[in-house]
């Protein structure tokens, strides 16, 4: 059980970490929605350092979570029109 939770906390830090890298604003500079995905790239950015330091910790539980949540920010943010993201692949859930 624990090799599945490491398996599976390792696995979801490198999904944030790849769609973060994948993710870019999409509404124009300077205006709201832009200064909204950025807020929500933002936390992304923060859970994915929170995983991390977690998972240094040896605390699994809280890094999945802060994982999840993070990768959270960002799919919502995508099915939105936040940020513009690849369409094909495994990082989001839009069509």
């Amino acid at each position: 059980m624990a090799a599945d939770l490491e398996e599976k906390t390792n696995r979801y830090g490198e999904l944030l970490a790849e769609a973060l890298e994948e993710a870019t604003v999409a509404p124009p500079e300077g205006t709201p929605m832009a200064e909204a995905a950025a807020d929500c790239y933002e936390m992304a950015a923060s859970y994915l350092d929170d995983g991390n330091h977690f998972r240094e910790r040896g605390d699994l539980v809280n890094a999945l979570a802060s994982f999840s949540y993070g990768h959270a920010w960002l799919d919502a943010g995508a099915r939105v029109g936040l940020f513009d993201v690849p369409r094909e692949g495994h990082l989001f859930t839009v069509e």
